[in-house]
């Protein structure tokens, strides 16, 4: 223990405390006293002693009395109290014990007792103050920890795990912030879907959708996109937000090749149910400002832009089937897929009509 540790000695007779007070400073502690029960509940909360040296006979207020104060506060409760003596040691030791006291010294005091008592005591608080500084850091790292999970909880709902981990680990800047960047935005949703919903019972049209929503996000994921919203039978997606990825256009290409591959095989097992729907995709590139949209306790994540707006419109002039991409886009993956022309269309929303390309598959 460092003989820097404080020690208060309360006595009523100054010799007393003299006496003790000299014997511990020669020792190196730090000593501070006090001559009534009142002044030593007052140093202990002014001054945080290491421990007290504490007379039982005093005016006014008795040391049993100052040790069960001590005991009360939650700020003490663990502080080494040492009572001192010339009464009858084997009464008062009891007397003390049930006041809480640590330990028991009587009158007139064998020095080489009482520094061994100290040290012993003073030993004992330091481990207590380690032990209870790590249960504070432990506190501290699990409730960090849980943050952390309840932040990735809430992140996950936009980004892949990846990616939510990516963001909390400082591997990627703020997503939620508003931030202008250039992203491939994907529309895709399923063609005779309100039809379907019309005439399905409810169950079918949930069993449809749960089977739809995990098929493609975990293409989505396996892609690193990000999913902007799903709207019943349709879903937006985007790359390249909120970690930059090399070729994005290809990125979103491959994706909605590989959701168009396992949807024909999720549309055949509908249609043996009496499910007719099929698919459409529509996919642009552009700048768009992008990031939290709401209010506290219900935040989604988006992309607001011209560029989500020709992807949706694209999306809506789909053929059952068809992969619609904005001449941007075909720019970006020609080397990567086969497309034909489908010409230029007039969207809604854009005051010239616009070119557009149906992608029939990836090159050989």
């Amino acid at each position: 223990m460092s003989n820097l540790a404080r020690i208060l000695v309360v006595d009523d007779t100054p010799r007393n405390v003299k006496l003790l007070a000299d014997l511990l400073g020669v020792k190196g502690y730090d000593v501070i006293t006090a001559a009534s029960g009142a002044e030593a509940l007052e140093q202990v909360r002014n001054t945080q002693p290491d421990l007290v040296l504490l007379d039982v006979v005093m005016p006014g207020m008795t040391g049993y009395e100052v040790c069960r104060r001590i005991r009360d506060d939650p700020a003490t409760k663990r502080l080494p109290v040492v009572m001192v003596t010339a009464l009858d040691p084997a009464e008062e030791r009891i007397k003390g014990i049930e006041a809480g006291a640590d330990d028991f010294l009587t009158k007139p005091i064998n020095q080489p007792e009482l520094l061994a008592r100290v040290r012993s005591l003073l030993r004992i608080k330091s481990l207590h103050d380690q032990v209870e500084e790590s249960n504070r850091t432990l506190e501290q790292r699990v409730a960090e920890q849980v943050e952390q999970l309840e932040r990735l909880s809430r992140l996950k709902r936009f980004f892949s795990p990846q990616l939510a981990e990516l963001i909390l680990s400082g591997g990627a800047e703020d997503p939620l912030k508003s931030h202008r960047r250039e992203i491939t935005v994907v529309f895709l949703d399923l063609r005779g879907f309100t039809a379907f919903a019309e005439t399905a019972e409810p169950e079918e049209v949930m069993s449809v959708l749960r089977e739809y929503h995990a098929e493609m996000g975990r293409i989505i994921m396996a892609h690193d996109g990000t999913l902007e919203r799903f709207t019943g039978d349709g879903m937006m997606v985007f790359f390249n937000d909120p970690v930059p990825v090399p070729d994005p256009a290809a990125r979103a290409v491959r994706m909605v090749l590989a959701m168009q591959a396992r949807l024909h095989a999720l549309l055949a097992q509908w249609s043996k149910r009496g499910f007719e729907l099929d698919f459409g995709a529509g996919i642009a590139q552009g700048y768009a400002t992008i990031g939290a949209i709401g209010f506290e306790g219900r935040l989604d994540y988006g992309a607001i832009g011209t560029v989500t707006n020709l992807a949706a419109r694209l999306c809506g002039e789909a053929q059952p089937g068809q992969v619609l991409i904005s001449k941007r886009v075909l720019a970006s993956v020609e080397e990567l897929v086969e497309a034909e022309p489908v010409g230029a269309l007039p969207l809604k929303g854009f005051g010239k009509p616009v070119p557009v390309f149906n992608v029939t598959g990836l090159k050989a």
